[in-house]
């Protein structure tokens, strides 16, 4: 598109407000039938102006507006004939004519009067534009329905994920054995973790005797011999995971035995000490899930 002056530009919007005389609009109309690039300039003033033009309904004016007009414009009665003043003739004493003096050249203060009013129409229209912008804005911000449809700021849809927080875990089963010989008094507490197989064995009566071990024992019919589970320590715990390679069925029904070892366990893998003290497991704190 071509570069157009700043009065070429006046022209369009003027042409687009509708405030230009019977030639000018005959000029501009000349000028887009053979410009492209200004009539699209003509056109873009136009869809600005649109927009004021849907914010503002038709009004029909009162009859009497019209006679205003009519009398105004010297249409309510027929014209009178123009008649022009006699013009006379000076003559001086050495009857020699006046030579006729030259009308002034008043062609510059058209246009610049042209041009000042042209600015200050497109001051105008920039004002009223800017006013009509700052109306939607606040009409489409406070009361959108009111605007038409055509620039009614379209609705806003917004997706919202919400988690549900995850169920916790259930809790685990807990089982316990006391280890103890014919009834008496605790020697070991074993607990197991119903969930990780991990076990502790709490030392609580039981003596230790010099260059010994005690050494803890699973034994189950379905075990083709008893399997260790490692010396028990000589703290008050002792905290081993190999029951993790058991079946929960084998540990739950087992029978845990301690035996007394040379100092470190059995040499071989089979008890060789006598058998001290034995227990079984029980359930202490069922399983969340076994709960419900």
């Amino acid at each position: 598109m071509m570069a157009y002056s700043e009065d070429h530009i006046a022209l369009a919007a003027e042409y687009a407000l509708g405030t230009l005389n019977a030639d000018e609009r005959a000029q501009v109309e000349s000028l887009m039938s053979v410009d492209k690039d200004f009539t699209a300039v003509v056109e873009a003033w136009q869809l600005r102006l649109g927009v004021l033009n849907q914010m503002v309904g038709s009004v029909e004016p009162r009859p009497e507006v019209w006679e205003k007009i009519r009398t105004a414009a010297g249409l309510s009665e027929p014209q009178a004939p123009l008649v022009l003043p006699e013009t006379s003739q000076r003559t001086n004493a050495t009857s020699e004519a006046v030579a006729p003096t030259a009308a002034p050249d008043n062609s510059n203060i058209i246009q610049l009067a042209a041009k000042v009013r042209r600015w200050r129409s497109i001051a105008t229209l920039a004002t009223a534009i800017a006013a009509a912008l700052v109306a939607m804005l606040a009409v489409g911000a406070y009361q959108p329905d009111l605007l038409p449809d055509a620039i009614r700021p379209k609705p806003r849809t917004q997706l919202v994920e919400v988690k549900t927080p995850s169920a916790p875990a259930p809790a685990p089963a807990q089982y316990v054995a006391v280890l103890q010989k014919d009834g008496g008094s605790p020697a070991f507490i074993l607990t197991v973790d119903g969930a990780t197989k991990n076990f502790t064995v709490r030392k609580v009566g039981a003596q230790p005797e010099p260059g010994k071990s005690y050494e803890l024992w699973i034994v189950s019919d379905k075990l083709q011999r008893p399997r260790s589970l490692g010396v028990i320590g000589s703290n008050d715990f002792t905290v081993r995971p190999v029951l993790s390679a058991y079946d929960p069925e084998v540990v739950n029904q087992a029978t845990y035995a301690v035996t007394v070892e040379p100092e470190g366990g059995s040499p071989t893998g089979v008890a060789t000490g006598p058998i001290v003290f034995t227990g079984k497991l029980v359930e202490t704190v069922p399983s969340a899930a076994k709960g419900r």
